[in-house]
């Protein structure tokens, strides 16, 4: 009996340690590239070249100011806002009162519906891009920050629906059905009961919205031409033509572009992480 305990404790122990050892190897492969970009930013092209994976002698933080102003990163940014958080808030909106209908409402297909929605989540984002450039070619809305925030708000339809219907299905029925014997009318019951006692799948819809809205590049680089109007993530390409890269201006740039969708994560990371545990154990 005591030689049983004893192996299921060592077992125990080898089981912890491999579990620290896997979530220690997972950190270093995720955060090692954020650290080498980085620091790699800090150096000159010339110890770039000599030497990827050194220190810097001597730090450059003038690289990040350069490409600031040399590239006009702080139009893009402004640009980069508006279409996030434009296509974000009427993603909410849209996904919210699509997913209170499947979830609350009985009728025919309901299931298969929000199953081809979901469908939608495993499609590539690149394979529709020759239909929207199309379509918003015939619409007139190319070159246009509003044809890009309705592209961003559809293609992340699909992820905000199956988030948010998942806190849906949690509600209590009765505390609508007190309401809507109170007089509450729909309106009334969604933004004033369902929204605030949900909002946690909101939070976390729109924090992935935010994020692909942000460091989205495919579209943003199709649909906008005039460089007045162009976002974050197509002003990174500035650093490099077909002839020259100023590598460490460029990775300057990219620490730039990706560190509003960092503190976006980092700041809502516990209504994220706690919404997707909800979503996965009660959806």
């Amino acid at each position: 009996m005591q030689h049983m305990i004893q192996s299921r404790d060592v077992g125990s122990v080898i089981l912890r340690v491999l579990k620290w050892v896997l979530l220690i190897a997972l950190a270093i492969y995720t955060i090692f590239p954020l650290l080498w970009l980085f620091v790699t930013a800090l150096k000159t092209n010339a110890e770039y070249f000599q030497s990827p994976f050194s220190f810097p002698k001597t730090p450059q933080w003038h690289n990040f100011v350069d490409a600031f102003i040399s590239a006009g990163m702080g139009r893009q940014i402004i640009n980069s806002i508006v279409v996030a958080f434009g296509a974000v808030i009427i993603n909410l909106l849209l996904s919210g009162m699509a997913a209170y209908a499947i979830s609350r409402y009985r009728f025919r297909a309901r299931e298969a519906i929000f199953m081809a929605i979901s469908l939608g989540v495993m499609i590539p984002l690149n394979a529709f891009m020759i239909p929207y450039y199309r379509m918003y070619s015939t619409m007139h809305l190319l070159d246009s920050h509003i044809g890009l925030i309705l592209l961003y708000a559809s293609i992340n339809l699909p992820m905000s629906i199956f988030i948010i219907r998942g806190f849906m299905d949690t509600f209590p029925t009765e505390l609508e059905e007190a309401a809507n014997i109170d007089g509450l009318g729909f309106f009334g019951r969604f933004f004033h009961m369902v929204l605030p006692l949900t909002k946690n799948g909101f939070v976390t819809a729109g924090t992935f919205a935010f994020i692909t809205c942000w460091n989205e590049f495919v579209y943003a680089n199709l649909m906008l031409n005039t460089a007045a109007k162009r976002t974050i993530q197509t002003g990174v390409r500035w650093f490099t033509n077909e002839f020259t890269t100023d590598y460490v201006r460029l990775y300057a740039a990219i620490c730039v572009a990706i560190a509003p969708s960092l503190a976006i994560y980092f700041l809502f990371q516990e209504q994220v992480i706690s919404g997707l545990t909800v979503g996965a154990v009660k959806g």
